[in-house]
């Protein structure tokens, strides 16, 4: 039997949980990540698990038998950085050369403040990312 994920939707509200991050500079970057990412996705925003604040959705199967849903774009404010899931930014290396100071995973982009980046090119990045999940997955 395949395991079940288990970063899923939940009811919380996000507006409640980003007020429980303790670091002002990363609760107010959480905002205004919070707009942009409603503007560009046109989703409003649902906290998955405990930390993910995701805007859609969209189901996977793999070979294995393993399905499920995540989120179609989306950030989490951690302690140490914000993590943005599915910028797609290994895709878009001419854009990570002017995004400005930031750090990556396989599948996440990490901030520490949004001051320390270039809005624009953060904003492409998210967009970008969402549109290409966005029709991987025909959502």
């Amino acid at each position: 039997m395949a395991s079940e994920n288990k970063t899923r939707p939940t009811s919380t509200s996000v507006q409640e949980f980003i007020d429980t991050v303790t670091n002002e500079t990363r609760r107010s970057d959480s905002m205004v990540l919070l707009e942009l990412y409603k503007k560009i996705t046109g989703h409003p925003p649902i906290l998955w698990g405990n930390s993910l604040i995701g805007f859609g959705s969209y189901h996977y199967k793999y070979d294995s038998g393993r399905e499920g849903d995540m989120l179609l774009a989306g950030f989490s404010p951690r302690k140490q950085n914000i993590a943005l899931y599915n910028t797609g930014h290994v895709r878009y290396p001419e854009l990570l050369a002017k995004l400005g100071k930031y750090k990556t995973g396989k599948s996440c982009l990490y901030i520490t403040r949004l001051s320390n980046v270039d809005m624009t090119v953060l904003t492409q990045l998210i967009e970008s990312g969402y549109n290409h999940m966005k029709s991987k997955y025909n959502s």
